[in-house]
């Protein structure tokens, strides 16, 4: 591509005020561009047709808009990316409002931005895109609440939906339920399950195949184009996406020693007591007989750190509509509660205050111990320190039902056996959920096109369940058309390139294999890496890791972010005037500088920020370049990471704190204080801590003095 290059500098929401515009332009001149003009309000139709007209004519096909955010007026500055690449340099919220205006050092601020604006496009190429023959059928693995609403929700956008379950019959455990909770005004009544209607749809849906009493034998492949092969000579087919709705299993029991399931046999769990309800009669599984006194024990094995560290969510509320089916068996019977806390959210408040209402006691304790009833005419007894009344109490009761927590259905089971190198298995969080991560990117795991729903993503209700699968649905059927057009899905959706490897220079060191967070690489018998595009999500991090440099993007390289820190002025020492880069996440940390610049808060003008896909991308020669260029620090921001980790790319934020070790050998080979390199976690929401973080890294560099390297 003949580069045609057009900068066009605004001068409005107080760019013109704090910057002197024609010294800016003049900046740009050096670079010779095809075309530099200033507008008063770039973001106008004036501004935008200005730009139209240059394109069109063929005048320009690169464009450089030094305005605004690139987070804002996205549709205003939106040109094919097929035919132009665009580049938005920040002028507003990192110079114009977070510098005083008419100073030196923000003039030479806003240069600085937009030399390295211009040189981010010199090396930039416009994208090709990947782009190969895909399937947009969707595998829904598994058939309960979840996996059945999936099916239907994508059989009715007008996908063909391959639906395997691995029991004989549809519907999962809801099947085998007796009654629901409240689903409706006025969330006092038992609800009828109606499972079989979901499934008798899903049935009669002609874009619906369904494989009972089946199992994934493998999946090959990438999104786009996986090939399952299914288990027991059923052949193998192509999909585009996965809904993972594999549901839930419940906590061990046998491992709960101090409530004595296995040791009683009238010590049974909340599943054992629905299927007895379903099957029309509560009984003791000692002798038959019909009990009298209940006992449940809420929290069996969760909220524990020795077994289910989280709240399983659902057990207080089947606890509750179990009660009401012993109160209904016969209204003089006695039913005990033991609880740490009743969560009945919404309003199923209002069935817990009838369940109140209806005579069941509620013991609140966090200690329970179940032994046999000695001396009584009942079996069991249940000893525990109510910590309401503040002393111990004992129930004497028939049948004892622990309330057990649930747990995904693929912990210590694959299901989908992928023909990954990092594993047949989705990567799970620490509670052994396959999420991305749960809060930030429901549905998301960390296998690209494949879309968790239900139970198996975290524990919840039969009704949330069905909308999950809608939403997971959704997920897959987005991955699927995406790629089918060559773009990248979350986060960096629509992304349309893909990382290009020169691979006659690998030396099989496999860091690219093993740190890739969504598994886009196998590798060969050698080590040498196999990539397969359509799993990658444009994080960079292999890009990051390598260290022969041999993998980049045609919008994103080593070479462009090396150039973009060498394009910076650097005074000399006698200036007195400290440079220093931040190389930061595009995701948080980026967006927490546009709402520093929003807030008008003030930071220090020695800084220059470069977006970075992911922290992990970072590559360590960037740290070389900058400071053998008379750089005085490196400030590197990334997402916050470790069990509750806010990274969009999973792992990039908490690869690039391990390379530490390497920077401060670089640092070592340059003899140069290990302080002039700062790490800081940075949440989107952390926006008013830099201007301090700025500052006391610029005094801490003031402590050491000048970079050696300035003027060499």
């Amino acid at each position: 591509m003949d580069q045609k290059i057009g900068v066009y500098i605004c001068s409005g929401c107080g760019i013109g005020e704090s910057i002197d515009v024609d010294a800016l332009s003049a900046v740009a001149e050096e670079f010779g561009p095809a075309k530099c003009e200033t507008n008063a309000v770039l973001c106008s139709q004036e501004g935008i047709d200005l730009i139209r007209k240059d394109i069109d004519s063929g005048e320009v096909n690169c464009v450089v808009a030094a305005a605004c955010s690139g987070r804002v007026k996205t549709e205003e500055f939106s040109f094919d990316q097929m035919t132009t690449i665009t580049e938005r340099v920040n002028l507003r919220e990192h110079v114009a409002w977070c510098q005083p205006a008419g100073e030196e050092d923000t003039q030479m601020l806003a240069e600085d931005y937009l030399r390295m604006g211009i040189v981010k496009v010199r090396k930039s190429k416009l994208p090709t895109p990947f782009i190969e023959e895909t399937d947009r059928t969707v595998l829904v693995i598994g058939g309960g609440a979840a996996g059945l609403q999936a099916s239907l929700d994508a059989a009715a956008a007008g996908r063909s939906v391959l639906l395997v379950e691995k029991e004989a019959q549809l519907g999962g455990y809801m099947a085998k339920w007796h009654k629901s909770t409240p689903t409706g005004p006025s969330y006092q009544e038992l609800a009828d399950i109606t499972i079989q209607e979901t499934i008798e749809k899903v049935q009669a849906e002609s874009n619906i195949t369904i494989k009972t009493g089946t199992t994934i034998e493998k999946i090959a492949g990438a999104p786009g184009m996986f090939d399952v092969t299914l288990a027991n000579g059923g052949g193998t087919q192509r999909v585009g996406s996965i809904v993972m709705a594999a549901g839930w299993k419940p906590y061990d029991p046998e491992k709960l020693e101090h409530l004595s399931y296995g040791k009683f046999p009238d010590v049974i769990t909340s599943v054992q007591l629905e299927e007895m309800a379903k099957a029309g009669k509560i009984t003791c599984p000692s002798d038959g007989s019909e009990p009298s006194v209940v006992a449940f024990i809420q929290c069996a094995g969760s909220r524990d750190p020795d077994h289910l560290p989280y709240c399983s969510a659902v057990c207080c509320r089947v606890s509750l509509k179990q009660a009401v089916y012993v109160k209904e068996q016969n209204e003089e019977n006695k039913v005990f509660v033991f609880y740490k806390d009743i969560r009945s959210p919404e309003q199923l408040e209002e069935f817990y205050k009838k369940v109140q209402k209806d005579g069941t006691v509620f013991v609140k304790t966090d200690t329970s111990k179940v032994a046999i009833g000695e001396g009584s005419e009942r079996k069991l007894s249940v000893e525990a320190m109510d910590e309401l009344l503040g002393e111990p109490v004992q129930v004497e009761a028939d049948l004892v039902v622990l309330a057990v927590g649930m747990q995904p259905a693929v912990l210590d089971d694959p299901i989908l056996n992928l023909e990954y190198r990092q594993g047949p298995a989705l990567p799970e969080l620490k509670y052994g959920f396959p999420d991305s991560h749960f809060v930030c990117f429901p549905y998301e795991t960390r296998r690209t096109g494949i879309y968790a729903a239900g139970c198996v993503r975290q524990p919840m209700t039969y009704t949330r369940a069905g909308n999950d699968g809608t939403g997971a649905a959704l997920k897959a059927i987005q991955a699927a058309e995406l790629i089918a057009q060559g773009r990248a899905v979350h986060p960096r959706t629509g992304d349309m390139s893909y990382p290009e490897l020169h691979i006659t220079r690998c030396t099989q060191c496999k860091r690219c294999t093993e740190e890739c967070p969504v598994g886009m690489y196998n590798e060969d018998v050698k080590g040498t890496p196999l990539p397969h595009p359509t799993r990658c999500r444009r994080c960079g991090i292999c890009m990051g890791s390598c260290p022969e440099r041999i993998i980049s993007f045609n919008n994103y390289s080593v070479d462009m972010i090396g150039s973009m820190i060498k394009s910076i002025h650097v005074p000399d020492e006698y200036d007195e005037k400290p440079r220093i880069i931040g190389l930061i996440c595009e995701n948080d940390s980026f967006p927490a500088l546009d709402m520093a610049g929003l807030h008008r808060l003030q930071y220090p003008p020695w800084v220059r920020f470069i977006p970075l896909r992911c922290l992990g991308s970072l590559n360590l020669i960037w740290i070389a370049d900058a400071l053998s260029k008379g750089i005085d620090g490196v400030l590197l921001f990334g997402c916050r990471y470790g069990d509750d980790y806010q990274c969009h790319f999973i792992q990039g934020s908490e690869l690039a704190n391990t390379r530490m070790d390497k920077i401060k050998e670089t640092l070592d080979r340059l003899m140069l204080e290990s302080d002039r390199i700062r790490v800081e976690q940075l949440a989107i929401d952390d926006y008013h801590k830099i201007p301090g973080i700025v500052e006391e890294f610029s005094e801490t560099l003031e402590g050491l003095g000048p970079n050696p390297y300035k003027g060499f």
